[in-house]
């Protein structure tokens, strides 16, 4: 119950659906207490008429004690009627408080989850599973609901009913109530010793659904590559053997259930003979009638669907427990990034590295050392490198995604932890090198980044606008829907190099102070890259630009341009500086123009 405690604050949250719901859980059991006490009466009344009509055996008082009999039964039976709609009325109640609370809750809980979520670092998703992340928020929020909304209902209704019902039983027998509830310790000693078991195997149940989900959610997002190595039949074999390994795990809970659930029935019926026995036993001394034995009878039975669910109630809060302490691992992971400030500030895109060095938290590779630049308002930055040089880690610095190991990494002279962080990021453009869109319109991911109120009309404008510099808008305007086509997942329905250019649309079209290009034209022929670049010459000159590129075309018109190796300087300048230098970037630039060249002669 410890971990369950995390939700304690919805309870006081919605705690006057949760009283209201006791008090007609308590309405309900107090209805359905009276029906018994009337079957009781019937009874002595049918034993007794029976008595007196014999006794007028052949007389003319036979038949108006018939009468009468009927009338009375009639009655009973209109008034047993009666109190059960009563009952199902507040039964309706009960359920519309405490079963809507459960799903208040569960609306709360998720979006908490979800706003934590997004809260986190960059570093959190790398080390979580995306399957994992989402069987937390939709399994385990679910399994959490069972215990707020069932769990609960069926223990105050049956703490409630117990009370009520031993109470009236005791008042019309003690001893014979004694006798009927000797098998209930038993049945509390047998739940004590299952419920480490149930909290044990659903912790491994949820687990493993975490684990199958994972490999699910892997499997179609890499559809592409199965296909293309054929390698359905391989997947479907390691589907098979994660599902295999889920059904086992879930039989093995099954199975304390099934073992546990006939025992506490068995255990129930023998309160049911102990009833008729010794209550037999105690209308043959005078001590009770034979209707208190069917009402003893009526109250065992009202007490079996609660005692019986009370394995489940149990298997229930068990579950929810493994399910919100899997819930609670992930809320309570702080953030790596935070922001110290709540003012917003206006940032004009002054950028200066001062001996920055990062190591990765997660692999340890260090992938800048010692790294120093500056970058002037309305200036651009080109950075070059190989594979693994570092160049990303540049971008993911100044989007704050990560903190620098040492050094400083300051904006406006300022340093950049000392921002609000979404103040920041909302003045950056930044398009990555691993191009992500939405399953949504092009015209609604291009606005994506846009946060001011626009008409209709002038959000049509500039998303056109935007399409243009990036030079997409013809390719946007050749598909039948235009700008309300839908992409479909990850924008799998465009080109590598349509989507780059509709990425770079997203970044210029909320007119940001820094922009970042990081290998964003990798996937667009050097005609379109011209084009591109041509167009964003009137934009760049007004904005701090940095291009990461492994293509000495899309920099060589910029202001400044560092080489980097294994995270250091090994070579910075102009282009003009960089190419009488005679170094790599001479080199890469001459090895480029002379594939470029062959490309040309091909075509």
């Amino acid at each position: 119950m410890k971990a369950l405690a995390h939700l304690n604050k919805y309870l006081i949250k919605y705690r006057w659906r949760l009283l209201l719901g006791f008090v007609f859980v308590l309405a309900s059991n107090m209805f359905a207490i009276f029906p018994a006490q009337i079957i009781r009466h019937s009874f002595d009344l049918v034993k007794e008429t029976i008595d007196v009509y014999a006794l007028f055996d052949n007389t003319d008082l036979q038949a108006g004690l018939y009468k009468t009999f009927g009338t009375y039964l009639l009655l009973f039976g209109l008034v047993v009627l009666g109190l059960a709609i009563i009952k199902g009325i507040f039964t309706f109640f009960m359920r519309q408080t405490i079963i809507v609370m459960s799903r208040l809750i569960e609306y709360d809980l998720r979006n908490e989850i979800f706003d934590h979520y997004q809260q986190l670092s960059l570093s959190f998703y790398k080390r979580n599973s995306t399957g994992d992340m989402m069987a937390r928020v939709t399994e385990d929020v679910s399994r959490v609901r069972m215990y707020l909304g069932p769990a609960i209902m069926y223990t105050i209704n049956l703490v409630g009913l117990f009370i009520l019902v031993i109470v009236t039983m005791i008042s019309v027998n003690p001893r014979l109530t004694l006798y009927v509830l000797i098998p209930l310790p038993i049945l509390s000693v047998s739940i004590y010793m299952v419920q480490n078991i149930i909290n044990q195997r659903s912790e491994q149940v949820q687990r493993q659904l975490s684990s199958l989900s994972t490999y699910v959610q892997e499997a179609f997002s890499g559809i592409r590559v199965l296909k293309a190595f054929v390698r359905e039949q391989q997947s479907a074999d390691d589907f098979e053997r994660e599902s295999n390994t889920y059904h086992d795990l879930s039989m093995k809970l099954v199975n304390v259930n099934a073992f546990f659930m006939p025992i506490m029935l068995m255990l129930i019926g023998l309160s049911t003979l102990i009833t008729v026995y010794v209550g037999g036993l105690e209308t043959i001394r005078g001590e009770i009638t034979i209707g208190n034995i069917a009402e003893f009878i009526i109250y065992v039975n009202m007490l079996t669907w609660p005692v019986a669910a009370l394995g489940w109630v149990t298997s229930l809060v068990q579950r929810a427990a493994a399910s919100q302490q899997r819930i609670n691992e992930f809320l309570e992971t702080k953030p790596e990034i935070s922001s110290p400030s709540k003012e917003k500030i206006e940032i004009t895109g002054d950028i200066e590295f001062q001996d920055v060095t990062f190591v990765y938290p997660d692999s340890g590779i260090t992938a800048i050392q010692n790294l120093s630049f500056r970058i002037k308002p309305g200036h651009s930055l080109a950075i070059l490198g190989r594979t693994g040089s570092g160049k990303s880690t540049v971008a993911n610095l100044i989007t704050r995604s990560y903190d620098v190991t040492s050094g400083k990494v300051l904006i406006d002279g300022r340093d950049i932890r000392a921002y609000r962080l979404d103040s920041l990021r909302a003045q950056l453009g930044y398009v990555p090198q691993d191009v992500f869109l939405f399953s949504d319109t092009i015209g609604n991911n291009i606005a994506f980044g846009l946060h001011d109120q626009l008409t209709d009309a002038e959000m049509a404008q500039v998303t056109r606008e935007a399409a243009r510099q990036a030079v997409v808008s013809h390719n946007i305007e050749a598909f039948p829907d235009g700008y309300e086509t839908r992409i479909g997942e990850r924008g799998i329905t465009l080109s590598g190099g349509q989507k780059q250019r509709v990425s770079i649309a997203r970044a210029i079209i909320r007119k940001p102070a820094i922009l970042l290009f990081d290998d964003c034209l990798s996937a667009v022929d050097t005609r379109t890259e011209e084009a591109i670049l041509h167009n964003l010459s009137d934009i760049m000159d007004k904005r701090t630009t940095i291009i990461i590129s492994h293509r000495v075309s899309s920099v060589k018109h910029t202001n400044h341009i560092l080489v980097l190796d294994k995270g250091r300087v090994i070579e910075q300048g102009t282009h003009n500086e960089l190419m009488r230098v005679h170094g790599i970037y001479a080199d890469m630039y001459e090895k480029q123009k002379l594939e470029e060249e062959q490309r040309q002669n091909v075509d």
